[in-house]
């Protein structure tokens, strides 16, 4: 784990409830096997959100890059695949 100080962030996950509020980042680090930030919310509470739905991690390569004209990666597509054929009598 690293503390990566009290810097702010915003939450930019665009279906998240806090998308595009802003708070001070308490720590930044690997928990289940996840890379997280954790802040105080308005009410004061601990929580912690993935850091790819903040601005702490730059934005995803491959969304700059696709800038809107490509909603799924080539191996999500195939796993959407693997799920709908459990479905398929």
């Amino acid at each position: 784990m690293s503390d990566t100080g009290s810097r702010r962030f915003q939450v930019t996950h665009p279906y998240h409830p806090l998308h595009l509020q802003e708070f001070e980042r308490v720590l930044h680090a690997q928990n289940w096997h996840e890379d997280r930030v954790w802040f105080h919310d308005a009410n004061g509470r601990f929580r912690a959100l993935p850091a790819s739905w903040t601005s702490v991690v730059g934005e995803d390569p491959f969304n700059v890059v696709a800038a809107g004209r490509a909603l799924f990666r080539v191996e999500e597509l195939l796993e959407l695949g693997r799920l709908i054929a459990t479905l398929e009598p």
